[in-house]
């Protein structure tokens, strides 16, 4: 039998060629940074979810899925909305 002990991914989970090509590894880092941050504010905020919901313009069930994680029912420009109106000014910046 086979073992995978070898495989190591550096870095996010995203950056790993073997899960991902590096253009969608790239869009997965940028959602996943987004949604924890979402996370982080909707658990420091003390909103309940119905409130954050209206703020965030969503319905419960979306604040819902950010608090479990749910990264794949959340588009990279949805996200960026969300943290935007959460007020903390997403950012984007490229490296060479």
């Amino acid at each position: 039998m086979k073992s995978d002990v070898g495989h190591v991914t550096r870095g996010s989970v995203f950056d790993d060629p073997a899960l991902f090509d590096a253009s969608r590894g790239a869009e997965l880092k940028m959602r996943a940074t987004l949604l924890l941050g979402l996370q982080q504010w909707l658990n420091e905020s003390g909103l309940t979810q119905v409130a954050a919901a209206q703020l965030l313009e969503v319905t419960q069930a979306r604040v819902s899925d950010i608090k479990r994680g749910k990264i794949s029912a959340f588009s990279l420009d949805l996200l960026v909305r969300l943290a935007q109106r959460a007020g903390l000014r997403p950012e984007l910046r490229l490296a060479a």
